[in-house]
């Protein structure tokens, strides 16, 4: 998802935060839920009352972050106001780690016997997990266990797959007990790549958009500087037209990375009423799957290679903003469009 740019004063002599200011303050209001946005920033006093009853805290939590960050600017805050908030924001969300331990191994020990649970913190407030399950009587398997990353200021857990489902609804409640949350939903995202799936629920690849510098198209091949220049030309300015699509669908920066994408099609075939061909109207399943070392980064140089038109379909491009990489797409009643769940 591309990060909207802050609108700035072209005034002569206007305050402009600096950009490690806005972005620590955008990433201390997505920290909070929308309900405490308001709360929390009454308690900072920073932002006048009246500013605070303007805010639209209905809205993507990621406008109403860049919303407060407009507040800032026009209150001229500096990283000591923003320093003051992370601490009003820490006092609120004070994890204590020893009793989220506690309470995560007497829920998954007080129904399973032959099991080992370990605990390790990491600076990033990440809490891992290593859980290694034993069956029925057996010792616990420490060659296969699930590995849990939970971030204790974020209602997202990462989950490794487990060669045991069964086991999987015991430890998503005892995720709820520990964390204290009320319930849990499975997102359809998933990669071996850790640091990726965060970068995507985080939004942090987006830090690499809308950094790039638009500069003219070298063109290299040497043949065709000898032809035709209409013929040049119309091939330079459809190079940057796609150049142009493919940045606005991807970014300039580098893609987080996902092996597969997987669409779940259940639809119904459509032609000519007449021929009587095809007008079943009962539906067609299939699944359709995309896979690679790098997926998002090859679906990015597709129309920059000429193998595909640009731009690309918006099932293809909507994989980051959408933070899922696994659709099912349903026949929409009365309408020839189809839509992505």
């Amino acid at each position: 998802m591309k990060m909207a740019k802050r609108k700035r004063s072209g005034q002569a002599g206007a305050f402009v935060m600096d950009e490690t200011v806005a972005e620590f303050i955008r990433r201390i209001v997505l920290r909070m839920t929308r309900l405490e946005v308001v709360q929390m920033l009454a308690r900072w006093g920073f932002l006048p009352e009246n500013q605070l009853q303007t805010l639209n805290v209905h809205q993507k939590k990621e406008n109403l972050s860049q919303e407060v960050v407009q507040l800032c600017e026009e209150n001229c805050a500096t990283m000591k106001h923003a320093a003051d908030l992370d601490i009003i924001c820490d006092e609120n969300y004070y994890f204590d780690l020893a009793d989220f331990k506690k309470k995560f191994k007497r829920s998954l020990q007080s129904v399973l016997k032959n099991i080992t649970i370990s605990f390790k913190e990491y600076e990033d407030n990440a809490i891992w997990i290593r859980i290694a399950w034993g069956i029925h009587y057996a010792k616990p398997n420490q060659y296969k266990p699930t590995f849990v990353v939970y971030h204790s200021q974020t209602p997202y857990v990462f989950i490794s797959q487990s060669r045991i489902r069964c086991n999987m609804p015991l430890l998503s409640q005892a995720l709820l007990v520990a964390a204290s949350y009320n319930d849990i939903n499975e997102m359809d995202l998933r990669s071996r790549c850790l640091d990726s799936l965060k970068d995507i629920v985080f939004k942090r690849y987006s830090q690499n958009f809308q950094t790039y510098h638009l500069q003219p198209l070298q063109e290299k091949n040497i043949f065709m500087e000898k032809g035709d220049p209409r013929i040049i030309q119309e091939d330079k300015n459809e190079k940057e037209r796609i150049r142009r699509i493919n940045q606005e669908a991807f970014g300039s920066g580098p893609q987080p990375k996902l092996e597969i994408a997987e669409y779940k099609l259940d639809t119904v075939f459509r032609s000519d009423p007449e021929t009587g061909i095809l007008n079943d109207k009962a539906p067609f399943r299939c699944m359709i799957k995309f896979s690679s070392p790098h997926l998002l980064e090859a679906l990015k140089s597709l129309a920059p290679n000429g193998m595909a038109d640009a731009p690309l379909s918006p099932l293809l491009t909507c994989i980051t903003q959408k933070a899922r990489n696994y659709f099912r797409i349903r026949e929409r009643q009365g309408a020839h469009s189809l839509p992505a769940q």
